[in-house]
């Protein structure tokens, strides 16, 4: 099958070289600048994905990874191909956050007070009227701004505001009253006109260091599991979307992070594409062959996901300037990634590259791109504390000089959380 995937930051584009190795004759475009030499040698790449709409023709596989792409989407399926991903009116529920949580509210779901800015006085202005902990978010994949207020008036962020003033690329921001619970997300596919496969739970660890302290990153790991019949948290948020997907015609991966405490869940933000670093989770648990499942998805038909239970676990490995953008070129560019020993077969399809080449003279695989987001490792256990073994484990075999990652993905899910969240009902 022919399959042209189409990637805004590589979110995705390890599925891409996952899909070439079931078979499949695939070619990778991303718009990301600083990526020109990701999955060299591993994937076929392209400059121009709408010189390539001939070559993937009516019969072949359209894969989108991330949001800003809605309206070609749209014009695409108009059109007659067959198209896997968001639509013009997901990506607004996504990147406009004031929007997504009217269209919450609207559902019926409880949502805590949101609103959007671009001008930082204005507001600093709203924040010194209206005191209390405050979340500032970007309305990007963005995260250099966001940040967590730990102040009851809100001089912590008013500060961070401030600074924004330095920052030409500031945007819109978003500021929404801090929820006090735990932080865990819903999410499901969606093939424009139901559910397929079954409800994906997940708990995101974005905070940069152990312990959930330093900057918020994209995201250092993520622990998940699937859940076959539905339960209160998916009925309470995401189940009450169904009419507005079947509206939009939506046909993909849609997440809704959640605050929950004892009585409430508080939807925080939709997530309408794949998540990252959770596809790499998705590729650990999945049975099914991948384009199989995205094209009865995007055909708009019922697919029998077969997939492994337990739970998943990934872990990001990076390196400087992660978590920030470079401001210079990346020093580490080229370097070799260094097995210890011979991986097995199974461990190899543990690991996922996102900035990373193969270099056919070393045969070897190398450090790409510019920002550190170099690969992901997963594992899949029957508790936590197994899958934690079989990454953290295999993490051990893996050589990148100035390595990082964190080494207690998952720990306070396994020793707090998941216990409360069952009592609670929620899972």
């Amino acid at each position: 099958m022919k399959i042209l995937f189409i990637s805004g930051e590589l979110i995705a584009g390890d599925l891409a070289y996952k899909m070439k190795k079931e078979g499949h004759d695939v070619k990778l475009y991303t718009e990301y600048e600083g990526g020109g030499d990701c999955f060299d040698n591993m994937v076929e790449k392209t400059k121009n994905w709408k010189n390539e709409l001939q070559w993937v023709g009516k019969d072949g596989l359209i894969v989108f990874d991330d949001i800003g792409y809605g309206k070609e989407q749209d014009e695409l399926r108009a059109a007659g191909y067959t198209v896997f991903g968001g639509c013009e009116e997901g990506d607004r529920l996504e990147h406009d956050r004031e929007y997504g949580q009217s269209i919450f509210a609207s559902h019926g779901m409880k949502i805590k007070e949101s609103k959007s800015f671009t001008d930082p006085d204005e507001a600093i202005d709203y924040i010194k009227k209206n005191k209390c902990a405050w979340v500032l978010k970007q309305n990007t994949h963005e995260s250099s701004l966001a940040c967590v207020g730990m102040v009851d008036d809100g001089r912590d962020i008013v500060s961070v505001v401030d600074n924004c003033r330095k920052h030409r690329e500031m945007g819109k921001i978003s500021l929404q009253k801090k929820a006090d619970g735990i932080e865990v997300g819903t999410a499901r596919y969606f093939n424009g006109y139901d559910w397929t496969g079954p409800i994906e739970m997940n708990v995101e660890y974005k905070s940069f260091l152990n312990g959930d302290i330093g900057p918020l990153t994209a995201e250092m790991g993520t622990v998940m599991w699937y859940e076959e019949r539905e339960n209160k948290l998916f009925n309470e948020t995401l189940s009450k979307l169904k009419p507005f997907l079947q509206k939009i015609k939506y046909k993909g991966d849609i997440d809704i992070n959640c605050i929950v405490n004892k009585d409430t869940a508080i939807p925080v933000e939709a997530t309408m594409r794949f998540g990252s670093p959770a596809i790499h989770a998705q590729e650990e648990i999945h049975k099914s062959p991948w384009a199989e499942f995205l094209t009865a998805i995007a055909k708009g038909e019922d697919y029998d996901l077969k997939y492994k239970k337990g739970y998943s676990i990934v872990v990001s490995v990076a390196v400087p300037p992660f978590p920030y953008k470079a401001t210079l070129n990346n020093y580490l560019k080229n370097v070799d990634i260094i097995f210890k020993e011979e991986l097995t077969e199974e461990e190899k399809e543990m690991i996922h590259f996102e900035e990373a080449y193969f270099d056919k003279n070393k045969q070897n695989y190398c450090i790409g791109g510019s920002e550190g987001y170099i690969l992901y490792v997963t594992g899949l256990g029957k508790d936590i504390n197994e899958a934690r073994n079989k990454v953290y484990n295999l993490i051990k075999k893996i050589i990148i000089p100035k390595m990082m990652y964190r080494t207690d993905i998952g720990v306070n899910f396994a020793e707090k959380d998941e216990k409360l969240l069952r009592e609670w009902g929620w899972i």
